[in-house]
């Protein structure tokens, strides 16, 4: 960093719009596939152990299987990379920690991570801090069996999904200003397609929940003993 006196001045960046200023920004010094490859390998590690230990719980099937696993991964990604850009989204441009790394590489598919907006920083503060337990506490409501798994799997699910169609709208109300349009892996593979799974897979785990809470009700209603929160993805 510069002198007191002096300006602090960035290298030149990757990132829409093109005229976008990022004093004391510096370019990642970690390739791009080594960066992913972390992304990827501890999700899948977070998928594959779940998976066995929800193995050891009667009457989980395939389905519900496959959801905690979701959530699991959630609970890591909210927490863990969401948690990092809600301490440190000032540091990002310049900072090269890991994570901090891992988050520039992902701005190249929307500057706003770079840039402190207000939007992404309240959205992503309340996903890391708020999504983040409640996704760990779903998982562990699942493997326990508490009677309250699904009312956790609908709250974090309309959360996740509500989040999201802020997070594409605000965007299209500035027009997909902060990214290069069109690109094959910055728009449509970061912004576009990691995005868009927390809109189709939550979607799918509300009506999922809906559809268990409703037959809880309807056994309630009838003064039978509830379900046991069998349904077709059971």
């Amino acid at each position: 960093m510069e002198g007191s006196g002096s300006a602090v001045v960035g290298e030149a960046h990757p990132y829409w719009p093109r005229e976008l200023r990022l004093p004391g920004y510096r370019s990642n010094d970690r390739p791009m596939w080594s960066i992913l490859a972390f992304l990827f390998s501890v999700s899948g590690a977070l998928l594959a152990g779940t998976w066995l230990l929800t193995g050891r719980v009667r009457g989980l099937g395939a389905g519900r299987r496959l959801a905690v696993c979701w959530f699991a991964v959630c609970a890591f990604i909210h927490g863990v990379i969401e948690g990092w850009f809600s301490l440190y989204y000032r540091q990002i441009p310049g900072d090269q920690a890991f994570l901090s790394q891992l988050w520039k590489e992902y701005a190249k598919g929307d500057s706003r991570y770079v840039t402190a907006d207000n939007f992404t920083v309240c959205m992503e503060t309340i996903t890391a801090w708020t999504w983040g337990p409640l996704s760990a506490w779903t998982v562990v409501a699942f493997l326990q069996n508490k009677p309250y798994r699904f009312v956790l799997q609908l709250i974090v699910s309309l959360g996740q999904l509500y989040g999201d169609v802020l997070y594409f709208y605000t965007e299209y109300r500035d027009g997909f200003s902060h990214s290069e349009l069109g690109h094959p892996v910055y728009f449509w593979f970061y912004f576009i397609f990691m995005n868009s799974l927390w809109i189709v897979i939550p979607a799918a785990l509300i009506l999922d929940a809906w559809a268990n809470l409703s037959e809880a009700q309807r056994a309630a209603d009838r003064g039978a003993p509830c379900p046991s929160g069998k349904s077709k993805t059971t």
